[in-house]
C-alpha cells in the first residue's frame, strides 16, 4: 500500500511531461474550411470569428465553474458524520394494522 502513492505520482508526472512535449501543431488540428475562410477574410471577419468563439465557449465554462462551486459548498452536507450505515441498528418491526379499523 505504501508503494501505490509514489507510483501514482510518477504516472501523473510522466503523463504531464508527454503532454507538454507534444508539438503544438499536433494539437492544433482544425477544420480546413474554417482555416481557409479565416485566412482569406478581412480583419472585420476575423474579429467576428473571435467573438463567436468566445460566445460559444463562455456558457459551458460558466456552467462548469458554477457546478464546481455548488459541489464545493455542498460537500459537507452528504458527508457521513456518525459512521457507516452498517453500524446503525435497524428494527424489523413494521407498523401493525389494527384489525378493528375500518377499511375503505
Amino acid at each position: 500500500m505504501k508503494l501505490r502513492k509514489p507510483i501514482t505520482i510518477l504516472v501523473i508526472a510522466v503523463a504531464a511531461v508527454i503532454i507538454l512535449l507534444t508539438p503544438a501543431t499536433a494539437m492544433a488540428q482544425s477544420c480546413a474550411l474554417c482555416y481557409t475562410q479565416a485566412a482569406s477574410s478581412g480583419s472585420r471577419m476575423i474579429q467576428a470569428l473571435r467573438s463567436g468563439i468566445l460566445i460559444l465557449i463562455a456558457p459551458p465554462t460558466f456552467g462548469t465553474v458554477g457546478l464546481i462551486l455548488i459541489c464545493y459548498r455542498k460537500r459537507n452536507q452528504t458527508r457521513d458524520t456518525q459512521g457507516s450505515e452498517a453500524d446503525c441498528e435497524w428494527s424489523d418491526e413494521s407498523p401493525r394494522r389494527d384489525s378493528s379499523a375500518k377499511e375503505w
